[in-house]
């Protein structure tokens, strides 16, 4: 077996967003799991918390046998940066994609408000939802993002916690390769190039025609990407940490 990934969803979304990723890597010989973050999928109900993202994504890796290739997509990358820093044992490599604007208290603060009143409306906000994810994902990535529900009642806790995260600070402590993968259209790339200085050993891909959710938009490009990753670290000598 080669090199195993964890995979980490973004904000309402669940893990059977990366269905297409799953399928892939499993193809090659790569164990991946794609874990649920508290408050998600099967785990709706549950508080969000930073550090309890962090432990699902150390219990997942632990799960695949205690090093693996991170993945995390959104809030599924600045809790897949936060890992690596807390874990640099546990981690071989970090793809962080979607994820390049450090959470300023504006920006954050500013989504909060939206967040409340989108919760005010009569269904809780799945119809706008609905409505954007028709309109913005090519229909397989329609049925993966919804296969395991959307978390609502998520959004001001884990933009609280997002308050707490420093992705630039982090990533200048690993020392394991990191590839940003942005979509070439998303709107949460706007601090990329500083990402990328901030990294010892950084890598940035840009995803022609795809926009903020990259796996989905664009699958079959992302898996390239994530299987060009595990080759470049099964030809690279690896630390023991």
């Amino acid at each position: 077996m080669g090199l195993p990934v964890v995979l980490v969803h973004g904000l309402r979304t669940s893990r059977t967003m990366w269905r297409a990723q799953v399928e892939a890597l499993d193809a090659t010989g790569h164990r991946a799991l794609a874990v649920d973050l508290p408050g998600h999928g099967t785990r709706r109900g549950e508080r969000f918390t930073l550090d309890g993202a962090v432990d699902a994504v150390a219990e997942a890796v632990d799960d695949v046998g205690g090093r693996a290739l991170v993945v995390g997509l959104s809030l599924g990358g600045y809790v897949a940066i936060t890992h690596a820093a807390r874990r640099p044992d546990q981690v071989v490599g970090l793809v962080a994609a979607g994820c390049s604007t450090r959470p300023s208290r504006l920006v954050v603060e500013g989504w909060a408000v939206a967040a409340r009143g989108i919760a005010r409306l009569p269904d809780a906000g799945a119809g706008l939802n609905q409505f954007m994810v028709d309109r913005t994902l090519p229909a397989a990535g329609r049925v993966d993002v919804a296969a395991g529900g959307f978390a609502f009642d998520v959004m001001e806790d884990a933009l609280h916690e997002m308050l707490g995260v420093d992705p630039v600070a982090d990533l200048a402590r690993l020392d394991v390769p990191v590839w940003l993968v942005n979509g070439r259209f998303d709107h949460f790339r706007s601090q990329e190039r500083r990402y990328l200085a901030a990294c010892r050993d950084g890598h940035l891909v840009v995803v022609r025609g795809a926009k903020h959710l990259v796996n989905l938009d664009a699958p079959v490009a992302f898996s390239r990407v994530l299987l060009d990753v595990l080759a470049r670290l099964t030809d690279a000598p690896v630390s023991a940490g």
